[in-house]
């Protein structure tokens, strides 16, 4: 994986003898110009699913449309072993900021073969649409769309799409994503649960999966502050600010709901309705603080919480860093995530 360099800078370019103002950049990952354009260099391989890893790996993957008009889509990767019952169903959504990443990105075609086979899991990842062209909720929208097609594909006796279908437990729902993933994950079981007068039958969600989710605030908390990460680290201070600049509706600071959870006048905890969360937390992550505090609140709020904090390893580890350590968190990561969906 290469090394991904990222910090905030504003600056003034030449180009074809013109001067473009960038409005925000987080260098090697995304530019936004002043006149609206975006680029984002790409860093990170996009891979198709026919790569040779994964059926080596004992994985089906495959890319599916879920509305051809929005070109919005996504890749199951379905469990090529034996298995005599319906499997699990997870929906994952990768991280990025909201700003970048893909469901084709190298890192996670790699870290979710890897878990559907070892999970033994089907998983669904969404490659939802980006800001800032598409700031929030536009991700959200996207997350409880993908899971309505799944609902009337389930429920179609000639869709095209039972070839995986017919290999999940749809009473056995998990949605679960890393960093902007797994806030999506978060967004999208509160609105399941409050979209009572669309039942989503024949699904049933059992739980959340939470990696490293991103969520923030107004007021920094302590590993915000005081812990200094090196300028090619996943995630610092001034990476996650502009993240959230570009993210949010225009004009909102990061008590809006979307960015903390916890601030006055959100969606309360308790009428979340899922009762088992599995929260993923970095010990050298900027976010540790915030996702304990969530955890925290969340148990309060009567919900069951499995917490593990992993040790000595960064935001984004096992998607992004390849040396032993984060290596060997990433094999711990999946086996919890495995008992998880079994338990």
């Amino acid at each position: 994986m290469a090394t991904i360099s990222l910090r905030h800078n504003p600056q003034v370019n030449n180009t074809n003898q013109q001067r473009e103002i960038i409005t925000e950049e987080i260098q090697g990952l995304i530019r936004v110009h002043r006149d609206g354009r975006v680029e984002r260099p790409p860093i990170v391989p996009s891979v198709s699913c026919t790569v040779a890893s994964s059926s080596e790996r004992g994985v089906t993957p495959k890319d599916v449309i879920i509305n051809k008009e929005t070109n919005l889509w996504a890749r199951v990767y379905v469990p090529i072993s034996s298995h005599t019952k319906p499997l699990p169903l997870l929906v994952y959504f990768h991280g990025g900021g909201f700003c970048v990443g893909s469901a084709a990105w190298s890192c996670y075609h790699e870290f979710l073969t890897h878990l559907a086979s070892k999970a033994n899991c089907v998983i669904l990842s969404v490659d939802y649409h980006l800001a800032p062209e598409n700031r929030l909720p536009m991700a959200y929208d996207d997350g409880f769309n993908a899971l309505a097609w799944v609902k009337r594909e389930a429920l179609n006796t000639s869709s095209v799409q039972k070839w995986w279908l017919n290999h999940c437990n749809m009473s056995s729902l998990f949605l679960a994503g890393d960093s902007a993933g797994a806030n999506i994950a978060y967004n999208v079981a509160t609105r399941m649960g409050l979209a009572s007068n669309t039942p989503m039958t024949p699904l049933s969600l059992k739980g959340i999966i939470l990696i490293q989710p991103f969520f923030g605030g107004e007021e920094r908390t302590s590993s915000e502050k005081h812990f200094l990460q090196p300028p090619n680290s996943a995630l610092t201070l001034s990476v996650s600010d502009t993240y959230w600049r570009l993210a949010l509706p225009l004009g909102a600071t990061r008590d809006h709901p979307y960015c903390n959870p916890l601030a006055h006048g959100t969606v309360k905890l308790r009428d979340l309705r899922v009762s088992s969360i599995m929260m993923c937390v970095s010990e050298m992550d900027i976010l540790r603080d915030k996702n304990l505090e969530f955890s925290n609140a969340l148990a309060k709020a009567g919900k069951r919480v499995e917490t593990v904090v992993y040790k000595g390893v960064g935001h984004a580890f096992q998607v992004l860093h390849n040396y032993q350590l984060s290596h060997s968190r990433t094999q711990e990561m999946i086996a919890h995530i495995r008992n998880f969906l079994n338990q």
